[in-house]
């Protein structure tokens, strides 16, 4: 047994490896965002924190959408019927183009407005909205891009991914020198400039991801450029039957980090960007295991519709060992090299201190972080999406968010006790998916 697993682990591994590297890419992106804003000053760097918070909901709301295609893709392609992967993925890109003008539209209109009943601190609320309203412009390309990535991961093809993301990495810090400082010619536009690059980048990856698919041959059976579409309505009811789920399910989750930053920017500059700090450092961490578990759901996808439910329930807990066990190593690093990490971002004394605290509170929620995100991906490879959705709202908008409103707006307790509502939430999401994976696994491995 031992043999198996570890052989297991190999290869989620080998799938995974180009899904890290596009996250930690990803995480690069957010790293340098925090640092050149940092370079423009507090009132710039909290502005990024908070304006990329809000965007990263709105962004992640559509991402669990277009998950949904990751298991669909996987379970068609273990069931050697790729032909009709093409059919789901034109679908989701008409659908991804209309939402995406659709976001446009809506910032344009009320973003100043939803930053006046947040509460943003009026010191940075109209960088805030400067980055807002130009970084939205990305949309489209970007929502476009998910269709195609996570089509591609569905047959188990991950580098077109991760070299997506390197290039998004390199044009997104490129465009940042350009814009935010006024160089080659441009316009120091500041914050607005981060706005800039990043709807830019976004744009380009999409562009270079849909060439990539167009003219290699390995995607031609999927049949996805090859004939216009006409609306569907069974795709799309199965697309968001799977999809909504999967949506309030991450959104809860990053739903929960996003609200505790728009609260902690209420409570002034030097706060808020100690929280974007450690909130930066947790996230590139956490790159590592949300890739292995976007390789968990195609291994277990995929061992479905070949019809192995024994190899999809060892995919799956092998993937939650595997997630767990990096975690623990983060969470180590974390405690022993915290001063140096945070040196990279600031030299502010005060930012610095609250910055350290803030990541011995995150090193106690580090493993079961990486536990309750394998389990996810293990389920939706199940196409089990409605119970963890229950799950996460319980866990995070029950019982985390009230711990964390409680002890810094009503009490005015220091940010550690805000993050305190993190410990929690995590803590009770990675125990119930865990349990809700062994339900139905076993579930499957008796049905067959």
């Amino acid at each position: 047994m031992i043999k198996k697993r570890y052989k297991n682990a190999r290869s989620l591994l080998r799938l995974a490896t180009p899904l890290i590297v596009n996250n930690l890419a990803i995480a690069g992106i957010q790293f340098s965002d925090a640092v050149m804003s940092g370079r423009l000053g507090s009132r710039e760097l909290a502005a990024v924190a908070v304006g990329g918070s809000i965007w990263f909901l709105i962004f992640q709301i559509y991402n669990g959408l277009m998950m949904a295609i990751s298991p669909i893709a996987a379970r068609l392609y273990g069931a050697k019927q790729a032909a009709l992967i093409g059919r789901y993925t034109r679908q989701a890109i008409c659908l991804s183009l209309i939402v995406g003008i659709l976001v446009i539209f809506l910032a344009q209109t009320y973003v100043f407005k939803i930053m006046d009943v947040i509460g943003i601190d009026i010191e940075f609320r109209h960088l805030v909205t400067d980055y807002l309203k130009a970084i939205v412009f990305g949309a489209p390309g970007i929502y476009s891009f998910l269709v195609l990535r996570y089509t591609t991961e569905g047959i188990g093809f991950t580098r077109p991914v991760m070299y997506s993301s390197l290039i998004a990495l390199a044009s997104n810090v490129f465009f940042n020198y350009m814009f935010m400082f006024g160089n080659f010619g441009a316009p120091a536009l500041g914050v607005f400039g981060c706005g800039v690059a990043s709807a830019l980048s976004m744009w380009i990856v999409f562009c270079y991801l849909s060439f990539y698919i167009f003219s290699n041959d390995r995607y031609k059976e999927l049949d996805i450029f090859t004939r216009m579409t006409a609306f569907r309505l069974s795709v799309m009811r199965e697309i968001l039957k799977l999809g909504i789920p999967i949506s309030i399910t991450i959104t809860a989750e990053a739903g929960l980090f996003s609200a505790v930053s728009i609260m902690i920017g209420t409570l002034g500059t030097q706060i808020t960007g100690a929280h974007q700090i450690a909130l930066n450092i947790v996230t590139t961490m956490f790159m590592v295991p949300l890739g292995i578990s976007a390789a968990i759901t195609v291994k277990v996808g995929q061992a479905l519709g070949s019809n192995d439910p024994k190899l999809a329930r060892l995919s799956g807990s092998t993937g939650i060992i595997v997630c767990g066990f990096f975690m623990l190593l983060s969470a180590c690093s974390m405690l022993l090299f915290r001063q140096h990490i945070v040196n990279i971002y600031t030299t502010d004394a005060q930012i610095m201190e609250m910055a350290m605290s803030l990541l011995l509170v995150a090193a106690i929620f580090q493993i079961v972080d990486g536990i309750q995100i394998a389990a996810a991906g293990a389920l939706r490879g199940y196409k089990d999406t409605k119970i963890p959705m229950i799950i996460n709202l319980i866990a995070y908008w029950m019982l985390a968010f009230p711990l964390s409103y409680l002890v810094g707006i009503v009490y005015e307790l220091p940010p550690t006790f805000i993050w305190g509502g993190f410990v929690l939430g995590l803590s009770v999401g990675a125990i119930l998916l865990t349990w809700r994976f062994s339900l139905v696994s076993k579930k499957y491995l008796g049905a067959a």
